[in-house]
Parts: C-alpha cells; structure tokens; sequence
C-alpha cells in the first residue's frame, strides 16, 4: 500500500509512505528518514516502476547536519512479480526481512492509485 503524508500545516512537506504487511518500510529500514514526494516515486515510468533490468532506488532521505544519506532499494521484475531486495527490517514478530514480492498488477495498481491521489498535483 502507498499512503502520503497530509503536508502543510500538519507537516513541512508531501512526504511517500510505503507498507508492506501494514508495516511502514521506511520507518522499520531507516528511522527518522522521510519518504520522496509522491510526484517523485510514483510517476507513470518512474523509480518505482519495475524492470526486467534490476536498480536501485532512493526512496527516503535523511538529512544529518550538513550531511544526507538516503535509502535504496534494489526493484526488479522476473515474470508476473516485483521484487524488492537489499532490505534489512523486521516485522511485527521480529523475524527479518531481506526481499519482498508482489503481483505485478497489484503493484502497479496501487502505485498508479497513490500518483493519481497525492503525485498528480505537483
């Protein structure tokens, strides 16, 4: 599932959120980063759309003083399933997380949705 942050006033700024199981993926990598902006993930063609061809994909930043570091991703396609790897999480009973698959039109389904709902406008 793809959600958003409300932004201003409630936040500074639009912010991505990505759940995999009700869990959000950024904040269980990568505490205190924030997601990319709806307009920058979610795009027809863009970083979150897989390919047969594996990459990495920012989806967070985190800024640390004059400094920032980001959080990526390795999206891949093989036949019908999306495959998200070079993750390191754990779930809600503590077991580790590396990869996780999704059905391709599920996948697409929901990223389309989130562009349509919070990525069009900017």
């Amino acid at each position: 599932m793809v959600t958003a942050c409300p932004g201003p006033p409630v936040c500074g700024a639009l912010h991505t959120y990505l759940f995999v199981d009700g869990l959000d993926l950024i904040a269980r990598c990568y505490s205190g980063a924030a997601g990319d902006h709806p307009s920058q993930l979610l795009k027809p063609g863009g970083p979150l759309y897989p390919t047969d061809q594996a990459r990495s994909v920012s989806v967070a930043a985190r800024e640390q003083g004059f400094t920032a570091s980001a959080l990526c991703i390795r999206i891949r396609l093989r036949g019908q399933t999306v495959l998200w790897d070079g993750l390191m999480y754990s779930r809600a009973d503590d077991r580790v997380i590396e990869e996780v698959r999704f059905d391709l039109a599920q996948y697409l389904a929901a990223i389309e949705q989130g562009f349509s709902r919070w990525g069009r406008d900017a």
